[in-house]
């Protein structure tokens, strides 16, 4: 087995360890933090019913953007589904044999890639030509979305340039799964795009990419618009009041 296997390998699982505790964490945060006060946005439902099917909009649609924004609604719905399928074709190198729904999705992931691309520079360039947004743009920013591009450029690379050994590349994640490494292919635009996985991995629990799991615990959209009707008592203050 090369070094270079036992790298990669050894990245992939510290990369994956702290992706999965870090978002643990910060999702247990989230549910953890008291929401004191009544406070979705308006016009709101009155119901939790009305809520749910708010709250799918909001995932599905990004109704709240599009409302907001046109032009960062088209770039941002864009890259998010377009990211999507690419997700779900890429669950063929962790299955085997393939669910039908994943081989059923592959030719629709493969030009996906460009669809997240184009979305991806849209929104890059938005912080770059839009004063408001380009005045309130950190460093963290830019280099969150010139990895997302970076990823997503050396996948296309790999799928329309410089192809690789993809059985292999299968073998590999599936040996990684199953705690039976086998040898990682050299190709060199493989193993940067590798790499650049594994730094996302690394760092999503502490980016602003947690927008994707907070969004379910924001309570501007999970409260319904019922003040009047039903009282509001956070989680700490009820145990205050079952206090002796």
């Amino acid at each position: 087995m090369s070094l270079l296997t036992i790298l990669y390998s050894a990245l992939f699982y510290l990369a994956t360890g702290v992706f999965v505790i870090g978002l643990g964490l910060k999702i247990r945060s989230y549910a953890k933090t008291p929401a004191p006060l009544k406070i979705p946005t308006t016009p709101a439902p009155t119901t939790m019913g009305g809520v749910r099917w708010r709250m799918a909009r909001e995932v599905v649609f990004f109704e709240s953007l599009f409302k907001s924004s046109k032009w960062t609604w088209i770039f941002g719905w864009t890259f998010h589904m377009a990211l999507l399928l690419v997700v779900l074709r890429h669950l063929r190198y962790f299955q085997e044999p393939v669910w039908l729904p994943v081989v059923l999705v592959q030719p629709f992931g493969t030009y996906a890639g460009f669809a997240m691309v184009a979305g991806l520079s849209g929104l890059w360039a938005r912080r770059w030509l839009v004063d408001r947004v380009r005045y309130i743009s950190t460093p963290s920013d830019h280099l969150m979305l010139a990895l997302l591009l970076a990823i997503g450029i050396t996948g296309l690379g790999m799928r329309f340039v410089a192809h690789t050994d993809i059985v292999a590349v299968k073998m590999f994640v599936l040996g990684l799964m199953r705690l039976n490494w086998q040898s990682l292919p050299a190709d060199p635009v493989l193993l940067v795009h590798l790499a650049f996985v594994a730094v996302l991995m690394l760092i999503f629990p502490i980016s602003k990419l947690l927008h994707a799991p907070g969004l379910f615990f924001s309570p501007t959209r999970n409260q319904a618009d019922n003040a009047r009707e039903v009282r509001h008592v956070s989680a700490w203050a009820a145990a205050l009041d079952k206090r002796p």
